[in-house]
């Protein structure tokens, strides 16, 4: 289960999607206990129904494995929420030229529970690949707090 930091982070994270304009059209998640309930939480702070897909290819996911996951969406703006350290190697392989070296470097050192990497993609999600994106913001919890 989502231990009571988690519960406290998630709707902290959620808030600020909300509060930034971030808001996506599909979350993809692992079906995890704790990840569907990092996910109600922040759902329950968006102003908007965003439709969950619980994915098993998510549950403790290489990043090849999320990345080829995410090649499959329709949406236009996309969450993921799963584990580390898949997710980390996930958000440090995808991020490519023009992205924030100084958020890079945050992550590269940690990527904490309830981060928030963003990051903005030329294109569609079935041309996406390691290096294709440009990782543009980092929102930790500690942020927030």
């Amino acid at each position: 289960p989502l231990a009571p930091r988690g519960q406290k982070t998630a709707p902290l994270i959620g808030r600020e999607l909300s509060r930034r304009g971030w808001l996506p059209d599909l979350a993809l998640v692992s079906p995890a206990l704790r990840a569907r309930d990092t996910w109600r939480l922040v759902a329950q702070e968006l102003p908007k129904h965003v439709s969950a897909d619980f994915a098993e290819e998510l549950y403790e996911a290489e990043a090849g494995a999320i990345l080829a996951h995410v090649r499959q969406v329709k949406a236009t703006n996309l969450l993921v929420i799963g584990h580390n350290p898949g997710l980390q190697q996930f958000v440090l392989r995808l991020a490519g030229a023009g992205s924030d070296e100084s958020v890079f470097k945050k992550i590269e050192a940690k990527f904490p529970t309830a981060a928030l990497a963003r990051f903005t993609v030329k294109g569609n999600w079935a041309n996406l690949d390691f290096g294709g994106a440009r990782l543009t913001h980092l929102v930790r919890p500690r942020d927030l707090e």
